[in-house]
């Protein structure tokens, strides 16, 4: 071999050496494993700035925190019952925030929800009278099959308060009655299924219960474009196989917890007393479009508000989403 090619092989062997250093330097840098590399960059970015103490200390207060959620559960008086989301302190998301600020300044927490284990959708088939006790928030059923006189001044005293509804329709109301209807769902209200000739489930053979619930699932569909999830059997008649019915159909049967019992034409005042008397956390109130409500209405809304509760629709009320009051 000569001086030429011993000197290649020695210039060779000493790159190969030097690309090694480098590289595993640079792997060291990396952080390896790229994976790994978020975490580990913030526990030494932590330490080395010395901000290890802000950490641990977010970590501790996070667990004091911490809100279990609730599942959902067939209760043996009420039904189904949805449950009720959990809280959290986010803790990366705190720390980068916190870091960020001064020494000293007090920390802001970053929140997420915990999802319970059991969801209204795994309890089956079953009636729905409330929503969970540990959410404060109620809900307005307003079932329509007559009274179009009162519709419109109880829609601007529900947009003067700004709270929104849900109006349960009876088919063959929102069949001669479409541009009601369109005017209400303008407004932002929920929209859901009160059958279509407002019968007494219980009494009506399987062909027949089905034919009234799908009739006015369709009428929604075709006249408002909406996809009905709820139904609420005309005067709160109802069996077992009336849920299974609307169970087939996607619908989840959802009664009141709080009727106003407007149909008997009461004052304003002792709709107004009895709610305020009645009303709690998850609550469903019944009503129409009746003088009555038109007239007690805002006294409602009053008198919830004062009880530290928030009015939201049907679907809001009976999810597990968390509510967040004012100054919490």
């Amino acid at each position: 071999m000569n001086r030429k090619k011993v000197a290649l092989v020695f210039f060779c062997m000493i790159l190969v050496f030097v690309l090694g250093q480098f590289t595993g330097i640079h792997a060291f840098v990396d952080g390896g494993d790229r994976q790994d590399r978020g975490q580990d960059a913030f526990g030494r970015f932590a330490d080395s700035r010395g901000e290890g103490k802000l950490l641990t200390k977010i970590k501790e207060e996070a667990a004091k925190r911490r809100i279990e959620p609730v599942d959902a559960v067939v209760d043996r008086v009420w039904r189904a019952i949805p449950g009720y989301n959990g809280l959290e302190v986010d803790i990366e998301s705190t720390y980068q925030k916190a870091r960020l600020k001064p020494e000293g300044t007090e920390i802001e927490y970053v929140y997420k929800e915990i999802k319970p284990k059991i969801n209204l959708d795994d309890l089956g088939a079953h009636p729905i009278y409330r929503g969970n006790p540990n959410k404060p928030m109620v809900a307005f059923m307003i079932n329509v099959a007559w009274g179009n006189e009162y519709i419109v001044p109880m829609l601007d005293t529900l947009d003067e308060a700004k709270v929104k509804a849900t109006f349960f329709f009876d088919g063959s109301w929102l069949k001669k009655n479409a541009d009601i209807a369109l005017e209400i769902q303008k407004r932002g209200h929920q929209l859901e299924n009160h059958a279509y000739s407002h019968p007494n489930m219980s009494q009506l053979d399987d062909s027949r219960a089905r034919l009234e619930i799908s009739k006015t699932k369709d009428v929604l569909k075709e006249k408002l474009g909406v996809d009905n999830r709820w139904f609420a059997p005309p005067s709160g008649d109802f069996n077992d196989r009336t849920v299974r019915l609307a169970a087939e159909q996607g619908l989840k049967t959802v009664l009141w917890t709080v009727d106003t019992i407007d149909w008997r034409k009461p004052p304003a005042e002792t709709i107004i007393s009895r709610i305020s008397s009645k009303v709690e956390p998850g609550s469903l109130i019944l009503m129409h479009p009746t003088a009555s409500s038109r007239d007690a209405l805002k006294g409602m809304i009053q008198v919830i508000r004062k009880k530290g509760l928030q009015l939201g629709t049907v679907d809001e009320t009976l999810s597990s989403d968390r509510v967040v009051l004012p100054g919490s």
